[in-house]
Parts: structure tokens; sequence; C-alpha cells
């Protein structure tokens, strides 16, 4: 993922080019009233949008034309050319879309579309824009009576957000124990750490924004007890919530090492969790990351970043290398090590005593910071006592239902058969977990959208490593590497049965995509698998 830059290029579109200058297909970045503006012609018609994503500002001329939707090269988002409408995570908010005008041999942007929406429009296409504003209807004609969502991450707000997309005007209300949510938990263990991030960036949407789409937000507050056959919801405040649909979307919690001296280890999962950790960064030198997970060599490489003396341990003889093999971890090592952090692989941390981490072999590490990543937990308390299925997770089906009528699960918690496996997953993807929330606010409301995204998630390390990884293997083959991977430019396949079922790329973000891509293709020939958890008739309140 290259640096972005807020400096126009390209033609001056609102002067106009030449029609003939332009194939159909090409993606044209210019620039119009001072804003970046990508061009393009999808034959017979001509489109004008922002030209630059509204997750983190990656340059959409470099991404991939699918008929009349661009995909973003860096995170794989989805905007569509009609509208400008972000139709699939990571991006929630819409680019602007201008008008195109043809005048003999000249095309030309002449300026903003309106797309305010007119009142009483229920009845709206996929990939519209959000609403500006929602005017709420407490007593809905269409859709479910009220939805709560269990979480104000990913999944939960991505939810939120499609349902006001899909035009349900009913209550919605998010239950979040975290009283900072909603906002960017990626970007915790990278920018915002490593100190070149400030904080007013970490927020998925102002504050406004929940007010004006008429959301409202229980903070701080933890959903204690869920009972099914009521369709009721109880709250640590003590408070009773009927619902019409629900989903959980609780998350995860980090695994706690239970050793010596383990009260002084920080984990970082929360906005508050990172707080805690830079407040302590001022007056300390030296670091010790527990763990050489994704989480874990982003902390290292964010307090390295920040000048401390960081030491990496952690059981495995290579970082990365059950995930992506040997010769990425090696690439992960070296590229850790250039920077100054210090492994200590095949050891484990037994104790802390005082500012020292104690090691498996005796080995004292100074330590004025601990952090441990070693995975995450999800928190299925919630679900397991309402009686769901559970099997590693939340058991959904292919549409993100669970046991229990009215009731989804999406995000950590949920264990869903995916398609392009075959094997039923739960992955802690943040993306992943928003295309899931998406899909859920959808079924809410009566359609039938079955979850078969290509699993997608990316790895930042300074300013020199991008982890791009779509698909998903726990055991390959082989692998196939185009590219020289210590040169920090290659891409890596992981083969299984003959198949590509993954791909990794180091700083080539568009062959990534083109990876996510071709494996959606491909998921198109394959009939749709049955549907995997029956589930009780659904209540006569769920959909309208």
């Amino acid at each position: 993922m290259a640096e972005h830059s807020d400096e126009l290029t390209g033609p001056d579109l609102a002067q106009g080019i030449e029609i003939s200058s332009v194939s159909p297909g090409q993606l044209v970045a210019g620039h119009a009233f001072g804003e970046p503006v990508l061009l393009v012609h999808v034959e017979p018609n001509w489109f004008a949008v922002g030209g630059k994503c509204t997750h983190y500002g990656a340059p959409l001329a470099e991404g991939i034309l699918v008929g009349e939707t661009i995909h973003c090269p860096w995170h794989h988002s989805c905007f569509e050319l009609r509208n400008g409408a972000a139709s699939r995570a990571p991006a929630l908010n819409d680019l602007p879309s201008y008008t195109v005008v043809l005048e003999s041999n000249i095309v030309r942007v002449t300026g903003k579309r309106d797309h305010s929406w007119p009142r009483g429009a229920d009845n709206r296409p996929r990939g519209s824009r959000a609403p500006e504003k929602v005017l709420l209807d407490e007593h809905p004609v269409v859709g479910p009576s009220s939805v709560f969502i269990v979480g104000a991450g990913a999944a939960g707000i991505a939810c939120a957000e499609m349902l006001r997309r899909e035009a349900y005007r009913g209550p919605i209300t998010l239950v979040s124990a975290d009283p900072d949510a909603p906002y960017d938990r990626p970007n915790l263990s990278k920018d915002y750490l490593a100190g070149t991030a400030p904080e007013e960036w970490l927020p998925l949407h102002p504050k406004s924004f929940f007010d004006d789409q008429s959301i409202r937000i229980l903070s701080g507050v933890e959903a204690q007890r869920l009972d099914t056959a009521s369709k009721s919801l109880h709250l640590s405040d003590g408070s009773v919530h009927h619902y019409g649909v629900l989903l959980i979307a609780t998350g995860a919690s980090p695994i706690r090492l239970p050793i010596k001296g383990g009260e002084r280890i920080q984990y970082l999962r929360t906005l508050a969790d990172c707080r805690a950790i830079i407040g302590k960064i001022a007056a300390a030198r030296t670091a010790v990351v527990i763990g050489a997970s994704f989480i874990g060599l982003e902390v290292a490489a964010s307090l390295a970043t920040r000048g401390l003396e960081v030491h990496v341990v952690a059981p495995e003889t290579l970082p990365l290398k059950r995930v992506l093999g040997s010769e990425l971890g090696e690439l992960v090592r070296a590229v850790h090590e250039q920077h100054g952090v210090r492994f200590h692989l095949g050891r484990r941390v037994d104790s802390i005593d005082g500012n020292a981490a104690i090691l498996d072999d005796g080995t004292r590490l100074n330590a004025d910071i601990v952090i441990a990543g070693i995975g995450v937990r999800p928190n299925l308390d919630l679900a397991t006592s309402a009686g769901l299925l559970i099997d590693d997770g939340i058991a959904v089906n292919e549409f993100l239902e669970t046991s229990a009528a009215s009731v989804f699960a999406a995000g950590d918690v949920a264990r869903w058969p995916d398609a392009y496996s075959d094997v039923r997953l739960r992955i802690e993807h943040w993306v992943v977990a928003e295309r899931q929330g998406q899909v859920v606010a959808r079924n809410m409301l009566g359609h039938r959208d079955r979850f078969d995204d290509i699993p997608f998630f990316w790895s930042a390390h300074y300013d020199k490593l991008s982890i791009q990884y779509c698909g998903h293997v726990e055991h390959w083959d082989e692998t196939r590497i185009d590219g020289d991977v210590m040169k920090l430019d290659c891409a890596v396949s992981y083969i299984v049965g003959g198949k590509t079922r993954a791909t990794a790329t180091i700083n080539r973000d568009r062959q990534n995509l083109q990876a996510e891509i071709t494996m959606e293709r491909d998921l198109l020939l394959k009939p749709p698998p049955p549907v995997t958890v029956q589930l009780p008739p659904v209540s006569n309140d769920a959909v309208r």
C-alpha cells in the first residue's frame, strides 16, 4: 500500500478531454473543481466519480473495473460508478459523483450530482447511496418492527449502515460494551499506535452521522441475557428490550497468559487498551511483545517506529510461517530485524519479574512495557446462554442465520459454510466482519443473500512491507512464487489439489485484488451448496 498524495494530477476534466483519447473501460485519473475525479467510459455510458477511495484514500484509477463497479486496489472496497455508492466494505462512505456531458469530440465533467432522496423512497435498487437524513418510523410498514445489534464493531456498524441504505426506516439500536465504539480497530495496532495518525482519524463516523441516520447507540452497556422465545434482550443497566430481529456481533477478546506477574501484561483490542499503551511509551525505553502474530508484529513495528528497543518472543521458528509459509516468514523477520526488532523464537515467557520478562531458557529481557498478542477467543456467552447452536463459534447458515428464528450472527463469533473452500470457517478479519454485517442487513429485510465473499485481510509493517491476503487455507500442498520475495515484490499462491485457494502479495496490491476477483468468478461456476443450519419458521414479525 503506497502513500497517497493530495496533489491533483492528470487532466482538468472540467475543461474536458478528447473522447477519442479514452478507450472503453479505461480508468482516467484527473481532477475537477479542485478535487480528484475518476472518469470511466463503460459503453455506452460515461461516468465520473471521486478519484480516491473513502476508506484510506487509495487512487481508484489503479483499481479494477468489473461491469459498472470499481474495486479499490488497497483494501478491495467497491463503488458503483452510476452514483458513487459504497457497495462493499471496508469503505462505508460514498464517493461524490459528477455529471458528464459530450460536446463534439470533447467529454467534460460539469458539476456534482445531487443524490438527495425523495421522501417516502421505500424501494431502492441494490447499491444505493446512504441517505443524508432518515425520518424514523417507530412502526415501520416494511421490514421488522425493530432491529437490535449487539456489538458496535465492524459487523454491527456495517449492518446498521446497510439497513438505512436499503431504505429500512424502523428503529435500530446498537448495544456496545465498549464506550468508545465505533472506531477503526485495524488502525489501533498500526498508524495510531505508531504515532503517525491522530485519534481524530479513528471514528468510523462522526456522532452526527448516527443522529442523522436515527441509529441509537447504547454505549458502555453489556447484553447479559437473550431470550429467543420472548424475543427479549436483557442489558447490564437492568433494562429489557424486545426486538423484531437481532444480530449478535459481540466480537472476540484477547487470550490472556496465566503466568506469574501476568498482571503487568497489556493487551491490545480496544481504543482504551491502545491509549493505555501509548500512555506508558513516553517513560519507556524497552518493550517485549509476546507473540509473532499479525497484531503482535504490527505492535512491534509501531513501537520500533517510536524508538523503543523491541523484543518479540514466540514459540514458532519463523514469524507467520503457519499462515504465510517459510519464504514470507523469512522476509517478515528480515524486515523487522532491519528496523532493530530482536526475535526470540522457539521460546516462551515464563514470568514477569518487575521490569523484566523471564523466558523459559532463563533469559532475562528488560521490559518497561510487555504486550501480548497471542490470539483471541470469540465472545460466546450471550449465544451459549440463549441455547444457540455452537460450533467453535456461533453456527450459522449461508444466510448468516443462527439456530434461533430472527437471530443472526456475524464477525468474529460466526462460523459459516464457506462456498469457495467448502469448509466451515470462523475468521477474525475486519473486512469479513463488515461484509457479513452488510449481508445480514439485507437478509433482515427479507432477501436471501448467501454470504459467499472471498475472505480478505491486510497487514502493514513500517512503510516498507504491505501484505495483502485473499482466500483462506490452513494447509497447502505447494506454494508458487511470482517475483522476488526478498526484494519485497512478489505474489505467493497457496495450492490445494491443484487449485489456488489463497494468494498473498507483498507490495502488489492490484495483483491481490485481481486474485480476489478471479476467485469470485470461479465461485460463480459452482452450484450453491445446500443450507447447512436448519431453522425454525421465521417469525411473522421478522419481515412484514
